[in-house]
Order: C-alpha cells, then sequence, then structure tokens
C-alpha cells in the first residue's frame, strides 16, 4: 500500500492532484482545503508531501490525500463505519474540518452533521454513535463550541438564501479568520470572499 507521496505538482484539478514522484504520476483525490494550498503553490513550482490512503476495488486503485497523518487517521475512522466509503469520506471531510467533525461527535450535534451535503439524519446518527467513542477525548463540549457551530450552520443557511450554493457558501466560511464568532460578522466575511 502507498501510504505517503513526496514530489512535484504536475497537475491540479478541484477534486485531485497528480503528483509526479521521478518520473512517475501520481493521481490522488483531495479536498478544498488541500486544493487550495496546492494552488497558490503553482504547478511544477515546488515539492509536496501527502499522506494516502489506498483504495483497492475490483476495477480500480485510488489514493486518497491529506496534509496531515491526523486528517488521515479521521478519514479512516470515517470509513470504519457501514455504508461509508472513501468518497463519502471526503466528501464529509471537503464540506467540514476534523475538529468540527469531531466537536459535533462530542456534543451529539447530529443537526450539525446533517448540514453536509448527501448526509441525511439517519446517518448522521449513526456517525455520532460509531465515533463517540472513538474520536478526541480531549474535545470538551462547552457551550462556546455549540455556539460557534451553530452560529456556522445559520451563517451558512444565510448565505444559501442569497443565491450561492452551499459549496461556495462553505468554502467562503472556511476562508474566514476563526477569531470572527458571530453569525452576522461570519455572513459580512463570507460576502467578502465570495465578492473577490
Amino acid at each position: 500500500m502507498i501510504s505517503r507521496l513526496t514530489g512535484n505538482i504536475a497537475h491540479t484539478d478541484i477534486k485531485y492532484v497528480v503528483i509526479d514522484v521521478n518520473g512517475v504520476g501520481y493521481k490522488v483525490f483531495i479536498n478544498s482545503d488541500i486544493f487550495t494550498k496546492i494552488a497558490k503553490v503553482g504547478k511544477g513550482e515546488k515539492s509536496i508531501t501527502l499522506w494516502t490512503y489506498t483504495a483497492v476495488r475490483e476495477n480500480a486503485l485510488d489514493l486518497y490525500g491529506f496534509l496531515s497523518l491526523a486528517e488521515l487517521n479521521f478519514f479512516e475512522l470515517l470509513i470504519t463505519i457501514s455504508g461509508i466509503g472513501p468518497k463519502t469520506a471526503m466528501g464529509i471531510l471537503n464540506a467540514a474540518s476534523v475538529h468540527s467533525i469531531e466537536t459535533a461527535v462530542q456534543t451529539g450535534d447530529t443537526t450539525h452533521l446533517t448540514k453536509i451535503s448527501g448526509i441525511g439524519k439517519k446517518v448522521a446518527e449513526k456517525i455520532v454513535m460509531e465515533l463517540k467513542d472513538k474520536v478526541g477525548t480531549a474535545i470538551a463540549s462547552s457551550p462556546e463550541q455549540e455556539q460557534t457551530m451553530k452560529n456556522d450552520a445559520d451563517a451558512l443557511e444565510a448565505l444559501k438564501s442569497l443565491g450561492y450554493s452551499q459549496n461556495e457558501a462553505r468554502d467562503a466560511l472556511k476562508k474566514i479568520d476563526k477569531k470572527v464568532k458571530k453569525t452576522n460578522d461570519k455572513i459580512r466575511e463570507a460576502l467578502k470572499v465570495l465578492g473577490k
């Protein structure tokens, strides 16, 4: 199994990157956070290292890449849940950070998980139930964290009501400063990002 790759960026796409390792190009599926970071680097200009998960199927051998070992470990946790394959797990990580998903699991907040495209109430409950004892126990369920998650969800809904797609709204919210806490401030900052 291929567990880590270091090489030059040969090609990027919104869902994958091709990494040239000594003349061999590896197509690695990535999430939007990695794409944003890679887009700043530029093709062939700099070496990149990705931790990878190799998904072996009858008719395919797919690689999924992550910037940190912690993200890879969480991805592997997600795919242990029946009904969640690598593509769904990558979709989940594309829509929310590992920390926000862990917080949602620790607090039992299935409503936050159902905001992720393709995750219904039953799947969200399954994620919470199966990961409750597996995710970082260091995450404390504080009222401040719960309020932040609620503000994120409210800001997302407000941006969608203004005509932005869920993906556009999520990407904009990911790009704003983490110090911005209030819903109205989050919306204002996200609109600035979307207006660029």
